[in-house]
């Protein structure tokens, strides 16, 4: 373990340092080709680093921050566009935050009225208290249903990617004393499919794939059809850059050769999405299904598919295993430090006495 967190150390050193190499080749070079040769090192430095980790949560967590999130803004502000090019005095430090934390500084609330509040303290210790029944629940697997055991390990993905990103949000909101949005908006609760992966699950994943693929997609589209229709290519393209993006994330937690599975669940929603938008475009208001209706039938399929598609991989790379010994070990760890500082304090108190 020490190890590991000595190549963590040493990856995140190395993302801070090619950073600021991009932060001041922004200062340097205009936007454009120039600007994007100039990055395209990094981008390609960014995609290696993660194959330093081993660990579940410590690789998982940096591939989706440095391969995904970080070069997918850097890429956008190789063009001018993007968080990293909308403040044109923006600090090194905002710089840093902004390209490699999955958070969205709000520069101006007047104007983002529809942006909720960050969720309470009470509200993620309720669900830092269910990922521990959760896991411990897992201990007692062979008393249960297969398919009950997948609803558990949901459960676990969804409250665990919930709380680490809080958890890397909540420095930047320490140090900068910026508004940050909530990474996840209760999906459980979405009305549709465009609900559930538009506005509720993993919202800065769609926010950085909106304008990096979405809306390129949607403008080359509306060049050959009426816009009003081109949103259906432009959403079947974002969906097949997600799929692809998620492949590389498995393949980062298991080094195994993927199976497209998981761009088969993609494939799958982008599809069924596009339908989704295809059939409001056409039915009026009264003849669209009720929320009571339609969310239940939304989270039973994003459910079912993922049952059918996208939890055998975590299984078939061990994610759960590795996760479950790395929890533990976690609990050990703080168990030993709770111990230590205990016999530290009784033996002061007995030689003081």
């Amino acid at each position: 373990m020490e190890g590991e967190i000595r190549n963590f150390v040493i990856v995140w050193v190395s993302v801070y340092a090619s950073l600021i190499y991009c932060y001041f080749i922004g200062k340097i070079l205009q936007k454009g080709f120039t600007r994007f040769m100039a990055i395209l090192p990094i981008v390609f430095l960014f995609l290696f680093l993660p194959l330093n980790l081993h660990s579940m949560h410590l690789c998982g967590a940096s591939a989706f921050f440095i391969a995904w999130l970080a070069n997918f803004k850097l890429l956008l502000f190789a063009a001018g566009k993007g968080p990293l090019s909308a403040e044109p005095s923006i600090s090194p430090l905002r710089f840093l935050v902004v390209a490699c934390l999955p958070i969205k500084i709000q520069q101006n609330r007047s104007r983002e009225t529809s942006i909720k509040k960050p969720k309470s303290a009470l509200n993620y210790a309720v669900k830092a208290l269910l990922l521990t029944m959760a896991v411990r629940s897992v201990d007692h697997g062979e008393q249960m249903h297969p398919q009950v055991i997948l609803c558990v390990y949901s459960l676990i993905i969804y409250l665990s990617l919930e709380l680490i990103l809080a958890v890397a949000g909540f420095l930047p909101r320490l140090l900068l004393g910026v508004e940050l949005e909530a990474q996840f908006d209760e999906p459980y609760l979405s009305s549709s499919l465009q609900d559930f992966w538009g506005r509720r699950w993993n919202i800065m994943a769609s926010n950085i794939l909106r304008p990096t693929v979405y809306e390129p997609a949607l403008w080359a589209s509306s060049r050959v059809m009426s816009r009003k229709w081109a949103t259906i290519p432009a959403i079947f393209g974002t969906f097949v850059v997600s799929a692809l993006m998620h492949e590389l994330m498995f393949y980062y937690l298991g080094r195994v050769r993927p199976t497209w599975e998981i761009t088969a669940f993609f494939l799958l929603h982008g599809g069924c999405l596009a339908a989704e938008v295809l059939l409001k475009k056409i039915l009026t208001g009264s003849r669209r299904l009720p929320r009571l209706i339609s969310g239940p039938l939304t989270v039973a399929f994003v459910m079912a598919t993922g049952f059918w598609l996208f939890f055998p991989q975590l299984l078939r790379c061990k994610a759960d295993v590795l996760a479950l010994e790395e929890y533990a070990a976690v609990g050990g760890f703080l168990k030993n430090v709770v111990g230590m500082a205990f016999t530290a304090s009784k033996a002061f108190n007995e030689t003081r006495g």
